[in-house]
C-alpha cells in the first residue's frame, strides 16, 4: 500500500505520510509506549460521504487509555472529531477506510519510564480492506498463550505493546491451519480473540466474557449487545467463560471495529453448531451492516459524517 501522498495529522499539522518521520529511537517503537484507536468509515456513494461509526465513542476511549500511560492527548474529543474529519476531506476518500489515531512516547533516548518523558500524537487514514473473510465461518483454536492479565499491564487500554500477546497468538494459529485464535485468560476463562471481542449462542441467549475477563471493552462489542436487545429481543449475559462451553454453543461469533462481525465454524477442529454461520449471528451481522452503512435512521447517532473536498 503507497501512503506516501496520503494527508495525515501529525505534530500539530496536516501533512503527507512521508513527510512525517520518527526516529529510530522513539520511545513508543523502542518500548511499546503508546496507545491508538481504530476508527472505521464506510463509504456511502448514493450520498456521497463516509460515515464513520461511533467516532466520539472511540476517541474517548482514547482519553482513557492515555490517562492510564499518564499521557495527555492535544485536544478534547469534539476537537480530535474536528480534525478527523477535515483529514477524510482533505483525502478526498471515496471508499471504505480506517483510521488510526494514536498517542505515543516520543523521546528518542533510550531508558524505561513512563515519567519526563513527552507525548507526541498523529492520526493516519488507509483506506481498508477485509480483515477476515466474512462470507464463510472461521476455523479457530485456543491459544496457548494466555490473555494479558490485569496485574501485568491493563488489557482494557489499546496500548501498543501489549499487541505483542495478540500477534503471538494469532500467528501460531496461521501456523498451525487456523483463521484466528480464542486467548484464555490467566485463569482459564475465555478471554478473547487476537483482535476482537467474542460472543457464544446458547439456547437463544447471547453470553460475552464479562470486563473482569482481561477482554477489550470494545464498541463493537456494545453496539452488538446494544442491537440484539433492542432489535431482536435477545438476552445478554456478561459472565466468565469456560473454555469447554466453547464446545458446546450454538453459535460463536467475533466482533471488532476492524473485523466486523465474524462467524466461527468450528474450535479446535470441533463443529460449532453445523459449521456454517448461525441465524443469531447472520442478524446481527446483516443489522450492523446496516446501521453503518446509513440505513437504519433509528442509529444515526452512532454515524459521524465526512465529505470530500470535491463534494463541498
Amino acid at each position: 500500500m503507497d501512503l506516501s501522498s496520503t494527508i495525515v495529522y501529525a505534530n500539530g499539522e496536516f501533512r503527507r505520510y512521508d513527510e512525517a518521520k520518527v526516529g529510530l529511537l522513539t520511545h513508543g517503537l523502542q518500548y511499546g509506549t503508546g496507545c491508538f484507536e481504530g476508527i472505521r468509515g464506510y463509504w456511502a456513494p448514493e450520498q456521497r460521504e463516509l460515515l464513520l461509526v461511533l467516532l466520539r465513542e472511540h476517541y474517548e476511549r482514547l482519553a482513557i487509555s492515555a490517562k492510564i500511560l499518564t499521557m495527555t492527548l492535544p485536544h478534547d474529543v469534539d476537537r480530535l472529531m474536528a480534525i478527523t474529519l477535515e483529514l477524510c476531506a482533505r483525502n478526498r476518500f471515496e471508499c471504505d477506510i480506517y483510521i488510526r489515531p494514536f498517542v505515543y512516547k516520543a523521546a528518542e533516548d533510550v531508558g524505561v519510564r513512563l515519567h519526563n518523558v513527552p507525548d507526541a500524537f498523529a492520526i493516519v487514514p488507509v483506506p481498508h480492506h477485509a480483515y477476515l473473510d466474512a462470507s464463510r465461518a472461521l476455523d479457530v483454536c485456543v491459544s496457548s498463550w494466555r490473555r494479558a492479565d490485569d496485574t501485568m499491564a491493563p488489557p482494557r487500554a489499546k496500548i501498543t505493546g501489549l499487541y505483542v500477546n495478540s500477534a503471538l497468538a494469532k500467528s501460531e494459529a496461521h501456523a498451525n491451519g487456523y483463521d484466528e485464535a480464542i486467548l484464555l485468560s490467566h485463569d482459564g476463562h475465555v478471554a478473547e480473540g487476537s483482535a476482537e471481542n467474542i460472543f457464544l449462542v446458547r439456547r437463544g441467549v447471547l453470553y460475552t466474557p464479562d470486563p473482569s475477563q482481561n477482554v477489550l471493552e470494545g464498541c463493537t462489542r456494545r453496539a452488538i449487545m446494544d442491537l440484539a436487545r433492542d432489535e431482536f429481543g435477545l438476552e445478554v449475559v456478561e459472565r466468565s467463560i469456560d473454555r469447554g462451553e466453547l464446545y458446546s454453543a450454538d453459535e460463536i461469533f467475533f466482533t471488532g471495529t476492524a473485523a466486523g462481525v465474524l462467524a466461527v465454524g468450528s474450535v479446535d477442529r470441533r463443529a460449532v453448531g453445523d459449521g456454517t454461520i448461525g441465524p443469531v449471528t447472520a442478524q446481527l451481522r446483516d443489522a450492523y451492516a446496516r446501521v453503518v452503512s446509513g440505513k437504519e435512521p433509528r442509529y444515526a447517532a452512532w454515524l459521524t459524517r465526512a465529505t470530500p473536498l470535491a463534494a463541498r
